[in-house]
């Protein structure tokens, strides 16, 4: 090819290219429009709201200074011995470019799932900024553990936000530096970019100018289409929930019905997602009668509801509901998170008025015990509360966009950082994830409510200490009396396993089993035994502490629930013949999944 056909090729590609930059560019012109509009309809969150309190920092910074002061030789041996690392990689860096060979230089630097594309240890820029941010994080990281004169809840606080900090000056959270966005943004001649912005603003305008990433491709799921499919019928409602009874699959049930109160920050068929993930499904395919309550979405109207209503219109409704229904004295309960906090509330206050309903009790991932609050403690300071407290006198509810944020914040990387790359640098559609549809289906908490967890369960942690005001009765843990089998998740960022172990130690039943679930909150309860995944590990000698427990545990392989299923058989009385949803006089109002979930108010 001659020098003159070069040019023209050249030539021609360019002119080529031109239109379709030409249509990106006035695509990018409407966005920005767009992205002006969402922008000035933005949410005005509460600066309570927005992170810690500044003083926090403020006494970060005056611990620091009086180490200085106290122990400076520990301050220059922390700097230096960063400084020696950043010069140290600086100096490699340039050995292995002056040798004429674009070749990254050693790399010791651990795994790290976020620098996967193989150029991160290839090629000599991307490497640099990748060893440079591990190092800047370790530094950070040391710096912060090696603080001294701060108490240990402002300390959690400054390790927790540094965290976040870290992790949000990832180099693969910007363009520039995140060589996946790069080759695509060059591959699609820019088009990734265009879309990544169109999903941007998209988000923004969905969420009142807020960038909250999308996690999942809305449009592929339906709820009672595709999620909540498990046959059944609506037979009671009230203000505070509808009551699912689930159509039997056996010819015969234990006589003992079951009930299920799910947790109501989330709508309940994260435990009916589908029939190979259906927990419902897989109780009812058990030959259990089981009912699932199906809490409302409430909104201002609500802001005087509080834990009492919760217990005496829900759970001793339902109970009361479900023994008519199914004409016997005692029912079998299982609540999962709150709803288990919750649950065992009620049976202590049931407990004092002589209530006999209940036959045993299960706890999901439950906290009853709030003296170690685990990772979410960091947003259980005055400084947040005040702020959620002025919230909700304002609003009457507590928005679920702030329950979302703050459990996205817990895994920051895996919800928003890693979401946002894929949708917004990436350009890519978000999947089609039933768990994380759930995740995103989110319901507002009661004014009153919220407060009354919060400051009397959370802070004070009244009812495993000085006993919680509620119903018009003092309860305690030791007040919990019916036999109990407990399931906590090792890696629970919500709900720490080892304060869920410690609260059924101080419960008053006589017959306990506790169960530590492999993976966390959600994963490790909605482990079907056909996936074969996250094992499980039990030990019967409770008065161990958390880690004497664990070490001696045995590891089982796979799902927990048909050792829980066990256990709930030889708690639920003979066979009968099975029993269809509803009776005289709680006929099926509707089929399930009803319509509480679907956000319709029908009281």
């Amino acid at each position: 090819m001659t020098t003159d056909d070069s040019k023209r090729s050249e030539s021609d590609g360019l002119d080529a290219a031109l239109p379709k930059l030409e249509q990106n560019m006035e695509r990018i012109q409407e966005l920005t429009t767009r992205l002006v509009a969402a922008m000035s309809n933005k949410r005005q969150v509460p600066q309570d709201l927005q992170g810690p309190e500044p003083e926090l920092y403020a006494r970060a910074g005056g611990a620091i200074f009086q180490e200085m002061i106290q122990n400076p030789a520990k301050i220059i041996e922390q700097q230096v011995g960063y400084w020696g690392k950043t010069l140290q990689h600086f100096v490699d860096a340039q050995q292995a470019l002056s040798k004429g060979n674009l070749e990254a230089p050693k790399d010791d630097t651990p795994t790290d799932k976020r620098f996967k594309n193989p150029l991160w240890q290839s090629h000599p820029y991307f490497n640099f900024l990748k060893q440079q941010y591990m190092l800047n994080a370790q530094a950070v990281d040391a710096a912060v553990s090696d603080m001294e004169g701060l108490d240990e809840r402002d300390k959690r606080q400054m390790e927790y936000f540094s965290q976040q900090i870290v992790d949000m000056l990832s180099p693969t959270n910007f363009l520039a530096s995140n060589p996946d966005a790069l080759t695509k943004a060059v591959e699609t001649e820019g088009d990734s970019l265009v879309r990544g912005l169109e999903n941007m603003i998209a988000d923004l305008e969905a969420n009142n100018g807020e960038l909250v990433v999308s996690l999942v491709d809305k449009d592929a799921f339906s709820v009672g289409e595709n999620l909540a499919t498990t046959t059944g019928d609506v037979v009671f409602r009230n203000h505070m929930f509808e009551l699912i009874q689930y159509a039997p699959t056996t010819e015969k049930v234990h006589e003992t019905p079951l009930v299920i109160f799910p947790p109501w920050i989330n709508k309940f068929y994260v435990l009916d997602l589908n029939a190979q993930k259906s927990l419902v499904k897989w109780i009812v395919d058990q030959g259990f009668t089981l009912f699932v309550v199906s809490w409302i979405n409430p909104d201002n109207a609500y802001r005087d509801i509080g834990m009492t209503d919760y217990i005496e219109d829900g759970y001793i409704t339902a109970f009361e509901t479900v023994r008519e229904i199914c004409g016997v004295k005692k029912v079998n309960a299982v609540g999962y998170c709150i709803a288990g906090t919750t649950l065992s509330l009620s049976l202590a206050v049931m407990k004092a008025r002589g209530l006999d309903y209940v036959k045993s009790a299960t706890l999901f991932t439950t906290l009853t015990d709030f003296s170690d609050r685990g990772e979410v403690g960091v947003f259980l300071n005055d400084d947040f509360v005040d702020g959620i407290e002025a919230e909700v006198m304002n609003a009457g509810f507590l928005d679920s966009f702030y329950m979302s944020r703050t459990f996205s914040y817990l895994r920051s990387n895996d919800l928003i950082y890693q979401p946002a790359i894929r949708s917004y640098m990436l350009g890519e559609a978000p999947p089609a994830f039933d768990l994380l549809y759930w995740n995103g289906d989110g319901t507002n908490l009661p004014g009153k409510m919220a407060i009354e967890y919060l400051r009397g369960l959370c802070q004070d942690d009244a009812f495993a200490t000085t006993g919680f005001e509620v119903a018009g009765i003092s309860v305690k843990l030791g007040d919990v009396d019916v036999p109990l089998f407990a399931i906590a998740c090792e890696s629970d960022h919500i709900a720490a396993w080892k304060s869920s172990y410690c609260g059924v130690q101080k419960m008053g039943s006589k017959d306990k089993t506790f169960i530590l679930s492999g993976s966390g909150h959600i994963a490790g309860i909605v482990n079907p035994p056909a996936k074969k995944k996250y094992g499980h590990w039990t030990n019967t000698d409770l008065t161990l502490s958390p880690d004497d427990w664990q070490a001696g545990a045995k590891a089982h392989e796979g799902s927990w629930w048909p050792m829980w299923g066990k256990w709930l058989a030889n708690k639920s009385g003979k066979k009968i013949d099975a029993r269809t949803p509803g009776c005289a006089t709680h006929p099926s109002i509707m089929p399930a999944p009803g319509s509480y979930v679907l956000g319709e108010k029908t009281v």
